[in-house]
């Protein structure tokens, strides 16, 4: 029998059509900003169904629902190795670790420093081992190189460093053709068994850049399917209201479901949202507990158009691995894995998601095990409820100690993570130790004890020799 599994629904059918509709009416009166001539020549070929006014493109409902029903329901997504590992689509909520930080968070100490190549190996190394995450996306941006070739390094270190999948953020947009070539030349064809996700971003509010319209249209030229996601502040880029934030991004993001559809039909996309809040006071974006919902309501209206998602990560907040960041890291976790959350992509940054914390990163990995424990639920069948087993037990031994089910199940039971459970006499008998600084230690253990995969030194000295090709022609 199926494990009995808890499931978190927000959205009616009703509700959802009523959002639906209010997205379908922004992008018929309002539309978007196109900034690309490359993207308005496709939005062109729908012909009457979009109007393009200079770089002002609105949508007619029946080109939109047209796409919709075009772009796949499901992607296969494959580690380097060429094995599947996952399909998006599918219901499962999958985990990485990133994102696109400035800063090094010291595990030990919590100071800071400039992120550079050496930790770029370091953090996928990590990320490689802890069996939570399932891919890793840019951990960072390398400041001790030039931001000409800082991308390039980081995806060469990424590829290096790990076999599973990976999520890309290119910081410096133009560099995107040489990054597909770069894996082209480490890898083989990025298009087969693709094992990278590259992500994009819109400007909110309603702005269609070009090196995001641009890298969307390169991933599908090369088959593969892209993030598009959008970041939304509310009461600033967004409307302050749940339901109009929603409604607004839901807006924007079916602008790229339309882009890609036309571009190629059935082509793979994954779409969702980033929905922070925009404290006016201290000039800070921060992701609240609404955010939380306004990202549970995408994923159901995404997983009601039949297009994979990919959403918030519970990352950002928090000063390090602390109080305020286990909160938020506790809330996306597990509302993700009880619903209809696809991807979330970039868990493990501190400090307004300018910081890659590696001792975060080994916290979430144990939430997201407990989460993904209590999403599994449990079996409810005749040997299960085990009532011929009690009335056994309660007649001779009056406990469960040796019971054939506990004797069988002991060893897995229940959860064991990072953090060990001990008794009050032996917290004092160990001199009052603080959890945090076990949990940095475990975070160096970690850190300091990995290896790259075997074809580490093959792809790095294969990437850099290419490397040393692009950087000639770009001088």
């Amino acid at each position: 029998m199926a494990n009995i599994r808890p499931q978190l629904t927000i959205l009616s059918p009703d509700h959802i059509q009523q959002i639906h509709e209010g997205a379908l009416k922004v992008l018929e009166k309002t539309g978007i900003i196109v900034e690309s001539d490359r993207a308005r020549k496709v939005f062109a070929k729908a012909g009457s169904s979009i109007r393009i006014r200079e770089d002002r493109v609105t949508f007619d409902r029946d080109v939109v629902e047209w796409a919709i029903k075009l772009a796949p329901s499901r992607y296969d997504v494959y580690n380097r190795s060429g094995e599947k590992v996952f399909t998006l689509g599918s219901g499962d909520a999958k985990f990485g670790n990133g994102v696109t930080n400035l800063f090094y968070q010291d595990p030990l100490t919590d100071e800071l420093h400039p992120f550079s190549r050496k930790y770029m190996e370091m953090g996928v190394r990590l990320a490689q081992a802890l069996p939570e995450y399932d891919v890793i996306s840019t951990l960072g941006i390398l400041r001790d190189l030039p931001p000409q070739i800082a991308d390039l390094y980081a995806v060469l270190e990424m590829v290096a460093n790990a076999t599973k999948p990976l999520v890309l953020l290119i910081s410096d947009e133009k560099l995107f053709p040489n990054v597909l070539e770069l894996i082209e030349c480490v890898h083989g064809d990025v298009g087969k068994n693709p094992f990278i996700i590259p992500y994009l971003n819109p400007v909110t509010p309603m702005k269609l850049n070009e090196g995001t319209s641009d890298k969307l249209l390169d991933s599908i030229d090369h088959g593969i399917a892209a993030i598009y996601s959008n970041y939304g502040m509310a009461g600033m880029s967004t409307p302050i209201t749940p339901t109009g934030a929603l409604t607004f991004l839901i807006a924007e993001l079916l602008a790229g479901v339309v882009l890609s559809q036309l571009a190629k039909e059935g082509a793979p996309i994954i779409c969702g949202s980033l929905p922070a809040y925009f404290d006016m006071k201290t000039m800070v974006d921060f992701m609240d507990m609404q955010s939380f919902l306004i990202n549970l309501g995408c994923a159901e209206i995404m997983a009601h158009y039949g297009i994979p998602h990919a959403g918030t990560s519970g990352s950002g907040e928090g000063w390090g691995a602390d109080l305020l960041a286990s909160g938020v890291i506790w809330t996306n976790q597990l509302t993700s894995v009880i619903s209809k959350v696809g991807l979330a992509p970039f868990v493990g940054s501190s400090l307004n998601s300018k910081a890659y914390c590696p001792a975060q990163t080994v916290y979430a990995n144990d939430v997201i095990a407990q989460a993904r424990v209590f999403a599994h639920g449990f079996e409810i069948d005749e040997k299960n409820i085990g009532a011929d087993e009690i009335i056994v037990e309660m007649e001779e031994n009056r406990h469960f100690l040796t019971s054939e089910s506990t004797l069988e199940r002991y060893q897995n039971a229940y959860f064991q993570g990072v953090f060990p459970r001990i008794s009050l006499e032996k917290w004092e008998e160990l001199g009052h130790p603080r959890i945090e600084q076990l949990l940095r230690d475990r975070t160096m253990e970690l850190l300091t004890g990995q290896e790259g995969p075997e074809d580490h030194d093959k792809i790095i000295a294969t990437g850099e020799e290419f490397l040393k090709t692009v950087e000639l022609k770009s001088n």
